[in-house]
């Protein structure tokens, strides 16, 4: 799972989309060349983020919710972590809890439970080379049936 590409790929980032099943991209894809080149290589879930152009909005959507195995998922651009979620999807969220919530903007990982809505936040941080970051990060986990396990946090530097 990756975020916040801003049109940026290399070969460190493209040798962890080889390696997974299905990529994830929670947003600020920054053009449709980073996502044809992953769905070159993997199947793509993706949704748009705030710096994505009109055409990019045309092909991914703001919100993606899906089942993966028995895991409900929930992916956005802008969505806010437990405590602090963003007010246009805090309602949302109540009303229709994943059990993964995913999330990027914030070019900060995280991962972490809300114990409230018994949901498991993640947000990947940033992947790509705009923005404060000093670190570019992206995450791994599997799903088996219900479980999600075996997460790694991948750290590229800059």
């Amino acid at each position: 799972m990756l975020s916040d590409t801003h049109g940026y790929l290399d070969e460190h980032i493209l040798k962890h989309v080889a390696l997974a099943d299905e990529v994830w991209h929670a947003g600020d894809i920054g053009g449709l060349e980073v996502t044809d080149t992953i769905q070159k290589l993997k199947p793509l879930r993706a949704v748009y983020g705030n710096i994505d152009d009109a055409k990019t909005r045309t092909v991914f959507p703001l919100h993606q919710k899906f089942y993966c195995e028995e895991v409900t998922v929930w992916i956005t651009h802008i969505g806010g972590y437990p405590g602090k979620y963003h007010p246009d999807i805090r309602e949302a969220l109540k009303r229709n809890t994943p059990q993964l919530f995913i999330c990027g903007h914030s070019h900060i990982l995280k991962v972490m439970p809300d114990k409230k809505l018994n949901l498991i936040h993640m947000n990947p941080g940033a992947v790509g080379k705009h923005g404060l970051h000093q670190v570019r990060t992206m995450l791994r986990f599997e799903i088996d049936g219900k479980k999600i396990q075996n997460l790694e946090v991948i750290e590229i530097k800059r």
